[in-house]
This record gives C-alpha cells, structure tokens and sequence, in this order.
C-alpha cells in the first residue's frame, strides 16, 4: 500500500472513530436526560452495537495505520509528537474500555427496565455518571492527537 492511500485509511478510521463517538455519546447522553425507560433502551442497544461495528475495528485501524504511516515517512519514533500521540491515545483507550464495559451493563439494565415497566435501578444512573466522566479526558486526549498527527511540532 502506497503512503497516501494508508493515510487516506488512516484519517477514514479517525473519522469514525471520533464521529460515531461522539454521535453516540450524544445519542446516549441525550437518551438519559430524557428519562424515557424506552427511548434509553433502544439508543443504549444501538450505542453498543456502533462501538463493536464502527469504533472497534478503527481503534484496532488506528495504530497499525499510524505506526506504518511512521516508518513510512521515516519518522524516529523518539520523536516527541508521536510519544505524546501515543501516550494520549492509550489514555483515551484506557477510558473507553470501561466505557464499553458500562454501556453493555448500562443496555441490559435499561433492556430489562423496558420490558418490565420498571425504572431504571440507581446502579444505572451511577454507571452513567461514570461513564459521562471517562468521555471528557477521552475526547479531549483524541482531540490533541488530531492537532499533533496535523501539526507535527518539532
């Protein structure tokens, strides 16, 4: 693969990464302060299933494209832009896998709620507090990689 079609790869998979994040965060967080037990079941199945079907495959997308993407530009990994670059999106992956790991707990509370009439337990509403947090150091961590990966400071 030639360097441009491996960087236009590269900013495909940071496309949905960062879009359906933050599409389905919204959805999501939306969905919540709704309070319909309805609408949070429906919204809280698709958010899980988009991070499976679209954020999955391009955080698995992200550093292989970018790691080669280096070596192809014959950038010294010691180079400051790409430890930070790193070390952010491990940050930001540190915080989506609890995340992940909420909103499946999260979708079968809300599955469960829903067919029963029920309200949704507090447990709930203490795993979304949780998971509202891990999104803003997440979010903000991509967001500087996005201006190192454009930038490139020396």
């Amino acid at each position: 693969m030639d360097y441009l079609a491996l960087k236009w790869l590269h900013i495909l998979s940071a496309t949905l990464m960062f879009g359906t994040g933050f599409g389905t965060a919204f959805y999501m967080f939306v969905a919540n302060r709704s309070g319909n037990t309805q609408a949070i079941a429906v919204v809280t199945k698709w958010v899980a299933r988009a991070d499976w079907w679209f954020t999955t495959p391009s955080v698995i997308v992200q550093p292989l494209s970018g790691l080669w993407m280096i070596h192809m530009a014959g950038y010294p990994m010691s180079s400051t832009w790409i430890a930070w670059s790193i070390a952010l999106y491990l940050l930001a992956g540190a915080c989506w896998l609890p995340v992940v790991w909420l909103q499946l707990r999260m979708r079968d509370m809300a599955a469960i709620a829903a067919d029963t009439g029920a309200a949704l337990p507090p447990r709930y509403w203490r795993y979304e507090r949780i998971w509202t947090a891990l999104g803003f150091p997440a979010f903000a961590a991509l967001l500087v990689v996005y201006w190192l990966m454009v930038h490139k400071p020396g």
